[in-house]
C-alpha cells in the first residue's frame, strides 16, 4: 500500500487497530508518509495550532524513579527544588501567556500526586485564572482522584495532562514504582469526568519501533484528545544520560504515523524540538497541529512564543487562540 492511498482511507473513515499491519510504517518512503500526514491533519484539524504553555508548580523531591526525569529524588542533578507556588507568580505568568496568544496555559507539579493543602492551593490558583483571565486551563498533577479531578473542572481547568511515556511493554524498564495501568486508570478519569485528555510520551528512550507504534495505538484505544510526543534530552545525572540524540528524521517518521493512528487528536511536539529544523518547522508539515512553547519560568518564553508564532504564521497556519476570537 502507498502512504497517500492510506492517508485518504483515513480521511474517508478507515481506523487502524492492533489487527493492522502497522509495520508498513516502519519501511515506507519518509517524505511520502509525512505529506499523507499533512493531508490527514489538514481535513481533522484544520490550519489551526493550539499552542500550550506551563508552569512548574512544584519542583523536585519527586519520589518515583522514572529514569528520564530530572526532578527524581532517585537521581543527582541539578533540579530546583521548592514547594508549590505562591499564588500571584502563577496568576502573572498566566496572564503573560495570555498576553502573548498562548491558547493554553497550565500548572505542573512534581511528585506521585497533589494532595491536601497544595491541591487546595492549586484549587484557589485555578479558581482565581479562571476569574481573571480567558485562557484555557490545564494541569497535570499525577495520579488524581476522581474527587479531585472534579474539583480542578469546577476550578475552571479544561484539560488534564497525564503521559503514559511508552508502550507496555517497555513501562517497567524506565519506572518501577507506578505502574502502566495506574496511567490508563487515571486517563479513564478524566475522560469519565468530560475534560480534554492531553497524554503522550518520550521517544528516544531505548525503546524499539514496535513500542512507539504500540504506544500510538493506545493513545486512540483511549481516544485521547492531545498526544504530546517528546524527544528524549538526556538530563546528566539520570540513568538515561548516556543516551544517543534522536535523528531528525526518525522523529519525523514517529510524529507522521502518530498522525495516521491518531487523526483527530492534536499531535503536540513537546521536548525535543531543538533536535529538528527551524524549532519543528517540518515537523508542521508532517502531521504535528500543536505544540507547548515558551520556557517555564525564564523572562525568554516572549521571544519563543513570538517566534513560534511567526514560523507557523509564514505556514499559513492559524495561531489566533478561541478568547482572541471570542471576546
Amino acid at each position: 500500500m502507498q502512504a497517500q492511498t492510506l492517508a485518504q482511507e483515513i480521511i474517508n473513515g478507515r481506523r487502524l487497530t492492533r489487527q493492522d499491519d502497522l509495520t508498513f510504517f516502519l519501511h515506507c518512503d519518509l517524505d511520502e508518509l509525512c505529506q499523507g500526514a499533512d493531508q490527514i491533519r489538514e481535513a481533522f484539524i484544520g490550519d489551526k495550532v493550539d499552542l500550550c504553555s506551563i508552569i512548574n508548580g512544584r519542583s523536585g523531591r519527586c519520589p518515583e524513579d522514572c529514569k528520564y526525569c530530572a526532578q527524581s529524588s532517585h537521581h543527582h542533578t541539578n533540579c530546583e527544588i521548592y514547594d508549590f507556588l505562591p499564588e500571584e507568580d502563577i496568576l502573572e505568568a498566566c496572564k503573560m501567556h495570555e498576553a502573548e496568544g498562548v491558547d493554553r496555559f497550565s500548572i505542573v507539579t512534581a511528585g506521585r500526586a497533589l494532595t491536601g493543602s497544595e491541591f487546595d492551593q492549586a484549587i484557589h490558583a485555578f479558581e482565581t485564572m479562571h476569574r481573571e483571565c480567558r485562557i484555557d486551563l490545564c494541569a497535570s498533577m499525577g495520579f488524581l482522584s476522581a474527587e479531585q479531578l472534579h474539583r480542578l473542572h469546577e476550578a475552571g481547568v479544561t484539560s488534564y495532562h497525564h503521559n503514559i511515556e511508552t508502550s507496555r511493554r517497555f513501562f517497567p524498564h524506565i519506572c518501577t514504582t507506578h505502574t502502566y495501568d495506574m496511567k490508563i486508570e487515571t486517563l479513564k478519569k478524566v475522560k469519565a469526568e468530560g475534560m480534554c485528555a492531553c497524554s503522550g510520551g518520550i521517544i528516544g528512550m531505548g525503546e524499539t519501533w514496535e513500542d512507539r507504534l504500540d504506544m500510538a495505538i493506545s493513545l486512540a484505544e483511549l481516544g485521547i484528545d492531545s498526544i504530546p510526543l517528546n524527544a528524549l534530552m538526556p538530563v546528566p545525572g539520570t540513568p538515561l544520560e548516556g543516551q544517543p540524540r534522536l535523528t531528525e528524521p526518525d522523529i519525523l517518521r514517529t510524529v507522521a504515523f502518530f498522525r495516521y493512528i491518531n487523526p483527530e487528536a492534536n499531535i503536540r511536539l513537546a521536548a525535543g524540538r531543538a533536535l529538528l529544523t527551524n524549532d519543528g518547522e517540518i515537523a508542521f508539515q508532517s502531521g504535528a497541529s500543536a505544540s507547548i512553547t515558551g520556557n517555564m519560568l525564564t523572562t525568554a518564553a516572549c521571544a519563543t512564543i513570538r517566534s513560534d508564532r511567526q514560523m507557523l504564521t509564514k505556514l499559513g497556519r492559524d495561531v489566533t487562540p478561541a478568547y482572541r476570537k471570542n471576546p
